[in-house]
């Protein structure tokens, strides 16, 4: 039979250890999902709210778009 031997601890484990003997840390995790909560309730109740929401996030990907073109024209004058 192969002897067994203690083995160091995984860095994955020791941060995850970490973490939950911080309580902050449970408290910031769970605010994305009570905004995401909050968000559903809001559209189920007001539907013209969705709208908006994709409204918003498609005119926020535009932009993000329209920076990396610039981004990427500046990036290739310099090279």
């Amino acid at each position: 039979m192969a002897e067994t031997t203690a083995s160091p601890m995984c860095p994955m484990a020791k941060m995850c250890e970490g973490m939950m003997n911080r309580p902050k840390s449970g408290f910031l995790m769970s605010i994305p999902g009570l905004v995401l909560i909050i968000f559903g309730m809001a559209i189920i109740l007001y539907p013209k709210i969705l709208v908006w929401l994709i409204g918003i996030a498609l005119i926020a990907m535009g932009l993000a778009m329209l920076t990396m073109v610039n981004f990427m024209r500046n990036s290739g004058k310099r090279a």
